[in-house]
């Protein structure tokens, strides 16, 4: 329910406050006093589109302000917290919700709900669950094959949104199928070329079976055997000096390393135990000894390795260089190639089952198609059944809005597949007696179309209660009796949802349990005190002035206190 809308610098509205509450509230005010912009800025704050027409001329932003009473858990509460927002609770399982809306003069919009700022996204969530709004464009909208769908699903409740949701699994389920199915009949040469290619690749892997890193290791090997010689030559004289008795550079002969090192310690041996820091001295070369002969030891293995090695290892490390090398050229490197010879038989196994996976697609695609049939089928059941419910109850209620002789029947005929079933819906309007029902659209005058909705709306109150209905000016070309009806439709529909009604009829206002008037200032702008709630004479004189042009007009103050009394019997 809204609570409070606060406007400021919108169209001629300077800044008004609309205390709303619950039931019936009716709006008036003389033409070009701003009633329409309580709708538009409701309608920002709702989530429509943000226009910088709509800011007041000299102004820099206009902003709309709404208080929202809602149950403070449940869905809204739910999509306000996933936004950041908060409801702030005031008991009895109900919270106050604050959402507002600026546009500047340049078009830029910012929303904020309960309390963050949002995506002006969330507030056309929010709306569905909180608002529906009519005016003028909606009774266009009726006359469209979707909106008289939707129309028919609400009213038809729980049986037909568990066919729908069960018809649009089926019809997810087979379209993707089929998808699927003309993708990989479309692509079948392709994915024939595709499994040839990976054939030859995963063949040429495996004759190959290179290893992870192999291509470094190559290339180590590589440059070791282009230069054995001199690395011979550096080894032996290393190890020369290091053992063999040779001396460094070749320069004559000497003792190794290790006999200069024995030497050594020898030496200091015998005279450590007259001192204990020549003893530490004898422990490291005994160290150096063994690591020297270790040394000697393994260069003497480096030695016998390299004389193994010739020529031919060079060339034949050098192909497999080579191989290895084209390999890396076509894959990108080592690594993606041995990443193909591990998954390209999976991918290869895949691209080879085309044949019976074109088999097996078809008949899941089949079964998926009669699937779709029996939901269908079962969708279609529940909206006729729905139909003819709807048909009765908005002819009943069409007779108490003033057309006694009018007639609706709600047809469900064959359409083509979609999403959302395969039925085609119109809404057809006899609108006297004897005539045949035709097309809402085509025999129903604006009047009518007015009051076909009222109907409509009031009908599926009754089993989908929406919180809150705006109406602008629902009432455009009906007056007299029909008028009357027409408040009083909007007062039962407000027993049980509130109803803001944006009116030029005095016989719809007189039904309204809060009447705000909107009156321009002296200088054509709308200011906070120029938005009062009305009572007693001042509600008289406004409805004489509905009725007549004049406020002060005897015969039309008494003809509104009639009205008044009217609703309020």
């Amino acid at each position: 329910m809204i609570e409070q809308i606060t406007l400021r610098d919108l169209g001629v509205i300077a800044q008004a406050t609309l205390e709303i509450g619950p039931g019936f509230t009716a709006i008036t005010g003389e033409t070009g006093a701003g009633k329409t912009m309580v709708v538009t800025g409701l309608g920002l704050l709702l989530g429509a589109r943000a226009d910088s027409g709509v800011v007041r001329s000299g102004a820099a932003q206009a902003v709309a302000e709404g208080v929202w009473v809602v149950p403070d858990a449940g869905a809204v509460a739910d999509r306000v917290a996933d936004a950041g927002g908060e409801v702030e609770p005031i008991g009895a399982g109900r919270g106050e919700l604050y959402l507002a809306r600026t546009v500047t003069a340049e078009g830029r919009s910012r929303a904020s709900v309960g309390g963050r700022s949002a995506p002006a996204g969330v507030l056309a969530d929010l709306a569905e669950q909180l608002v529906v709004v009519h005016g003028q464009s909606d009774q266009l909208r009726l006359r469209s094959a979707a909106a008289q769908r939707d129309a028919l699903d609400r009213f038809g409740g729980a049986d037909i949104d568990g066919a729908l949701a069960t018809y649009r699994d089926a019809f997810a389920h087979a379209k993707a199928l089929s998808a699927e199915l003309a993708d990989l009949v479309a692509h079948r040469d392709a994915r024939a070329a595709e499994a040839a290619q990976l054939r030859a690749a995963l063949a040429e892997l495996e004759q190959l079976d290179p290893q992870p890193g192999e291509d470094v290791d190559l290339a180590q090997r590589a440059e070791r055997l282009a230069n054995a010689e001199e690395l011979r030559y550096a080894a032996t004289l290393a190890h020369s000096a290091l053992s063999g008795g040779g001396a460094l550079s070749g320069e004559g002969d000497g003792p190794d390393a290790g006999i200069l090192l024995a030497e050594a310690r020898r030496a200091l041996e015998r005279v450590a135990r007259s001192d204990e820091a020549l003893a530490a001295h004898v422990a490291t070369l005994d160290d150096l000894g063994y690591r020297v002969a270790d040394l000697a030891t393994e260069l003497s293995g480096y030695l016998a390795d390299l004389d193994e090695s010739g020529p031919h290892e060079l060339a034949a490390v050098e192909e497999r260089r080579a191989a290895i090398g084209a390999l890396v050229r076509t894959h990108g490197s080592l690594d993606a190639a041995l990443a193909l010879r591990s998954d390209g038989a999976l991918r290869l196994a895949e691209l080879d089952d085309d044949g019976d996976r074109v088999e097996r697609l078809q008949a899941e695609a089949q079964a998926a198609a009669s699937a779709l049939d029996d939901a269908a089928d079962a969708l279609t059941r529940a909206r006729t059944a729905a139909a003819d419910r709807l048909s009765a109850a908005v002819t009943d209620e069409l007779r108490a809005l003033a057309l006694p002789d009018a007639r609706v029947v709600v047809a469900v005929e064959p359409g083509a597949a979609t999403a959302a079933g395969r039925d085609d819906v119109a809404i057809l309007l006899a609108p006297h007696a004897g005539a045949e029902p035709r097309p809402v659209a085509r025999s129903a005058s604006g009047g009518e179309l007015s009051r076909v909705m009222l109907a409509i709306e009031v009908v599926i109150a009754g089993v989908d209660s929406v919180p809150t209905f705006v109406f602008d000016e629902i009432d455009a070309g009906i007056g007299g009796a029909a008028a009357i009806e027409v408040g009083r439709r909007l007062a039962r529909l407000a027993e049980t949802s509130q109803v803001i009604v944006v009116t030029h009829l005095a016989q719809v206002a007189a039904f309204a349990g809060n009447h705000l008037s909107v009156v321009k200032g002296s200088d054509g702008s709308v200011t906070a005190s120029s938005v009062r709630a009305l009572a007693g004479a001042e509600r008289e004189a406004e409805m004489a002035r509905l009725l007549s042009g004049l406020s002060d007009s005897a015969t039309a103050l008494e003809h509104a206190r009639e009205l008044l009394a009217l609703g309020a019997a």
